[in-house]
């Protein structure tokens, strides 16, 4: 399951610094995470990046801060 989640989060020295983002965005998972850390809900999440599925946001959450 960790594998297939991961095909959703790349990294690239020529997007955003390398940092990992979501696949085909310039979206990071940092800032992403950074709006939950602070109370952003999911629905929040979808709703200011519609084109976001609600499993990405779980892949990001799941593979890079359990806690979260």
């Amino acid at each position: 399951m960790k594998e297939r989640l991961l095909k959703r989060i790349e990294t690239n020295p020529k997007i955003m610094f390398g940092k990992p983002v979501i696949k085909g965005t310039r979206l990071t998972v940092e800032l992403i995470l950074e709006k939950l850390a602070y109370g952003e809900s999911e629905e929040g999440l979808l709703k200011e990046y519609p084109f976001l599925k609600k499993n990405h946001k779980r892949v990001q959450v799941a593979n890079l801060n359990p806690s979260v």
